[in-house]
């Protein structure tokens, strides 16, 4: 339990810090895109201007910082219940808010400081709650139905996505946490691990699921970075990583709380859902190509 929660903390500070150097990536981006014109007739980002947020220096540090918290995250996953694993790594939303003031020049009303507040509380009530993960075994069609609903969601929310244009944030934000949510439920439920079969893991749907939700989400999470606030698409994510698999873990992989404490966690994981859905409500600034556009017309305004 104590290697869990210690490796879920650390990949929570690893996605935290990751989404904060990603959102500098994307400003940059979007600053040197403003000029062209490079945004969808919708509003949204070009798969240009995405593209190109995703070769800055910052970015790809972010990314780097992501893929060092998706091995700490799959450990947790494999050590402690998903509604536990999945929430604290979720917690990265205060990093992301705290870094956001410091590296982004954000402010944070006092409704979102409160709602990062609640989110801590809801995490000390999971940490207390949280019994014994459940199994790692699940029906080869529960396998298949994770990689197809993965492909799915990712296929149809992209094109969803770039409909909706620059009011496609939180939306964006949303299905990269589900994308995330399907990676955290592949991993647990991964054949060929324990013990190691090459053979089998190759062979496992979740595997693919594994791939689809992590990159799909990680794509997703950047248009979601470019259109709207850091700390909305952040906050949106967690609900989407935080619901679903907590729900699965509990529902078919025989995930517990202790003994006479199940209401303690139902109340934590409600209040860590609803605190960042506050976040995501709450919050008002824009993405990076509002901020480059608005950046672009500022010295034409001191001009005159």
């Amino acid at each position: 339990m104590i290697l869990g929660l210690v490796t879920a903390v650390a990949a929570s500070a690893c996605y935290g810090t990751g989404s904060v150097l990603q959102a500098l990536g994307a400003r940059r981006s979007a600053r040197q895109e403003a000029a062209a014109g490079a945004v969808t007739g919708h509003g949204g980002p070009s798969l240009s201007s995405t593209a190109k947020a995703a070769v800055t220096w910052e970015f790809i540090l972010g990314t780097v910082l992501d893929f060092v918290g998706f091995g700490l995250g799959a450990l947790a996953a494999r050590l402690l219940p998903l509604f536990l694993s999945q929430t604290i790594i979720s917690a990265n939303l205060v990093i992301t808010a705290v870094l956001s003031v410091r590296l982004l020049g954000l402010r944070l009303r006092r409704a979102e400081w409160l709602s990062i507040g609640v989110l801590c509380g809801a995490l000390v009530l999971l940490a207390v709650a949280a019994g014994p993960e459940g199994g790692h075994e699940a029906a080869r069609a529960f396998h298949w139905a994770l990689l197809i609903g993965s492909a799915v969601l990712i296929a149809g929310g992209s094109l969803v996505v770039r409909r909706l244009g620059s009011g496609g944030a939180i939306v964006a934000g949303l299905l990269s946490g589900l994308g995330f949510g399907a990676l955290g439920i592949g991993v647990r439920v991964l054949d060929g691990v324990q013990p190691f079969a090459l053979g089998a893991l190759l062979a496992d749907p979740a595997l693919y699921a594994v791939l689809v939700g992590g990159l799909g989400g990680m794509y997703l999470h950047t248009v979601a970075l470019q259109v709207g606030s850091v700390n909305g698409a952040t906050a949106a994510l967690v609900v989407g990583e935080t619901v679903v698999p907590g729900a699965v873990g509990v529902l078919w992989l025989g995930d517990s709380s202790r003994a006479g404490l199940g209401w303690l966690a139902v109340l934590g994981f409600l209040l860590a859902v609803v605190s960042a859905v506050g976040v995501a409500c709450f919050g008002e600034e824009g993405g990076a190509l509002q901020a480059a556009a608005e950046e672009e017309k500022a010295p034409a305004g001191r001009a005159d």
